[in-house]
């Protein structure tokens, strides 16, 4: 996200907020600086699945929440290991509605979306095991053939 910018005031005025991502965040749905995001203000609490655009001290992250509690989200990027615990609706500032992945335009109601993000949270941890094997595996490899 361009931190130049004061997202909330375009959202106050315009309605909606469009950008192309950036970082590696929400890999593999965003690709870093070729996927444009359409971002509307929230209308009342988020739910899970849903992808808000938030601060975190002076930076906006796009990352999806994996868990609602009473009073805030846990929220992780899709490539991202940690939780984000204590996000609140006073640090969302909107919501993604729509997006162009390479040209192709999707909103966040699509069937097929919506399957990509039940079945991305729901293999999360799996994933990050694969992902720590292969990693370990290559330090191995490594380490070997020194």
């Amino acid at each position: 996200m361009n931190d130049g910018i004061n997202i909330e005031q375009v959202l106050e005025q315009e309605g909606v907020f469009v950008s192309t991502t950036s970082g590696v965040s929400m890999r593999p749905l965003f690709k870093d600086r070729r996927d444009t995001i359409v971002v509307v203000k929230p209308t009342g609490r988020l739910k899970k699945y849903d992808v808000p655009l938030y601060r975190s001290g002076d930076k906006y992250l796009l990352h999806r929440i994996i868990e609602v509690l009473p009073d805030s989200y846990v929220i992780r990027g899709d490539n991202c290991y940690a939780k984000e615990y204590g996000i609140t609706d006073a640090d969302v500032v909107g919501v993604l509605r729509e997006f162009y992945r390479k040209s192709k335009h999707y909103t966040v109601n699509d069937c097929g979306y919506r399957l990509y993000a039940r079945v991305w949270v729901a293999l999360h941890p799996l994933l990050t095991f694969v992902k720590r094997i292969l990693y370990y595996c290559s330090r191995i490899k490594h380490h070997l053939t020194k």
